[in-house]
């Protein structure tokens, strides 16, 4: 892949997934420079002239009021850094660690931060040497910026804290040096527009939504397997019933699902008494149109929030007049934005989830889908257990994800002895959200193993073809996963379909084949 180059603007989700999870390299447009220089220069001057600015040539949140001298500028940049690097629990990955070294690069290109150009160069150098700061999963608020994931972030940048190079985990210091990178030396504002921003939430957020896109298609295509499984019908998704409700993408659900079912022989037969299908096959559209929304909503905040200027204060030099600055202090930190975006998203994956769980237990309920397909999906039920137990990690996964999609945007905590009295939570949304799709991935990974179970024994019963869409993910399923003939080792080939739904084989695939 050719580099990408940053402005500020233009970032899009796909491309920090290229930059993140596909290590393409990234380098900064020069055109921003005159933009950053100028920003630059203008905080050089308020230390220079003594004047008050927040975080300039002042403290930090309830410090605000406290008068910070030229001489200890640098000093106050340091101590932000090292005492606000006080996030805990587990690592992040490493794509998401990425994701947030792009997004805080992009965000002080745009030149409104006062910093100097090295710092997002050096930045960028890291993103693409391989130097992964060590970033705590816990302790942003997701108000005053992602503080404490940001800080530890910022700490290799000056030689200090832990990173990653090479798979191994090393002091800063050692993984700038590996790497052939200079740590620098902070000057004021600096550290202040390292942490006070979204990144933490924005660049996990892409990787989110980027497999929300990807599952949301995944989990249409496994209805319709379910479908042909279960000997359902294809009435409800009739063109003509979607344009009476035209919620736009519940009319490009159905239309997707008519195509992924085209020329199926499986479906039952028009003439069938048997009029209508359990609300979890009959309702795709309505309910998967709906979670579509949700995706579409997240992408639409996160790209904007990509190229937007989150810290503070904001520095505003008059083009005309390099002497006329304005330093203001806000809120574009707040991520009430991505909070509210991300627990709406959580919300819908969970129903994703409840759809897909509620469809795997036609498949294996022989009383439930009529006799259509044998008891948990074996011939050979007492003796063998079958898909019993697969539903079981279904329900589970289902279940916890009702108890983490409780809005985290509905909480707020104090902080920073009041100063911060309303925070959005966004991080925690977020990292919820990230938790909610694994388990759906899964979930509907398991639907695809059953309903590729149910497809083989009615194939077996001498039944005729899948559909245009629903042939292509089934061969897919079985070049991984082969017939269960016997009870086996289940975990493993869970996971293998997991994968192909996480990395949204499935869905490009079968894509590719119906929309040609």
């Amino acid at each position: 892949m050719e580099p990408l180059i940053i402005s500020g603007q233009g970032l899009k989700i796909d491309d920090v997934v290229d930059v993140a999870r596909r290590g393409r390299e990234v380098e900064l447009d020069t055109a921003v420079l005159p933009q950053v220089n100028r920003s630059r220069q203008a905080v050089e001057k308020l230390v220079r002239e003594g004047q008050v600015a927040y975080g300039i040539t002042t403290g930090f949140g309830r410090f605000k009021d406290k008068f910070i001298s030229a001489d200890e500028s640098l000093l106050l940049q340091l101590n932000l850094v090292r005492s606000h690097a006080a996030g805990t629990g587990p690592a992040l990955l490493e794509e998401q660690v990425r994701a947030m070294l792009l997004a805080r690069a992009n965000t002080l290109a745009q030149g409104y931060s006062g910093v100097r150009p090295i710092v997002i160069q050096r930045l960028l150098e890291m993103l693409n040497a391989g130097v992964h700061p060590r970033v705590p999963a816990q302790g942003s608020l997701g108000a005053s910026g992602d503080l404490a994931p940001l800080a530890h972030l910022a700490l290799p940048l000056i030689g200090e804290g832990e990173a990653f190079f090479n798979d191994a985990l090393m002091p800063g210091g050692e993984a700038m040096a590996a790497a052939n990178l200079e740590p620098i030396e902070l000057e004021a504002k600096e550290g202040l527009a390292l942490l006070n921003g979204t990144a933490f939430m924005v660049g996990l957020g892409a990787l989110v939504v980027r497999r929300a896109i990807n599952l949301a298609l995944t989990a249409d295509i496994a209805a319709a397997l379910t479908l042909e499984a279960l000997r359902g019908t294809d009435h409800a998704y009739d063109a003509r019933v979607h344009q009476l409700r035209p919620h736009p993408r519940q009319i490009e659900c159905a239309t997707f699902l008519r195509r992924v079912l085209a020329g199926s022989q499986l479906l039952r037969p028009k003439s069938s008494k048997n009029v209508q299908d359990p609300y979890t096959l009959r309702c795709v559209p309505q309910v998967h149109g709906a979670v579509r929304d949700s995706v579409a909503y997240a992408q639409w905040v996160l790209e904007i929030e990509l190229n937007s200027v989150n810290d503070n204060p904001l520095i505003f030099v008059d083009e005309q007049d390099e002497n006329k600055i304005e330093v203001i202090s806000a809120g574009n930190f707040h991520g009430e934005p991505i909070a509210l975006a991300m627990d709406y998203l959580k919300l819908a994956l969970t129903e994703i989830g409840n759809m897909s769980e509620r469809r795997i237990a036609q498949l294996v309920d022989a009383n439930s889908n009529g006799g259509v397909l044998p008891m948990f999906l074996t011939e050979n039920g007492g003796l063998e257990s079958g898909f019993m137990i697969a539903h079981y990690s279904a329900a589970a996964l289902a279940s916890e994800n009702k108890v983490l999609a409780h809005p985290a945007s509905a909480d707020t905590i104090p902080s920073s002895a009041n100063v911060e009295d309303h925070v959005s939570m966004g991080a925690t949304a977020v990292r919820q959200a990230e938790m909610i799709m694994t388990h759906t991935e899964t979930v509907v990974a398991i639907e695809l193993l059953a309903a590729a179970q149910g497809v083989d024994f009615r194939r077996s019963y001498g039944e005729g073809a899948l559909g245009a869409g629903t042939h292509i993910a089934y061969e897919l399923i079985r070049q991984h996963v082969p017939f269960i003939a016997e009870d086996c080792y289940m975990a493993p080939l869970i996971e293998a379909v997991r994968q192909l739904v996480h990395e949204g084989d499935i869905k490009r695939a079968v894509e590719a084949a119906v929309t040609q």
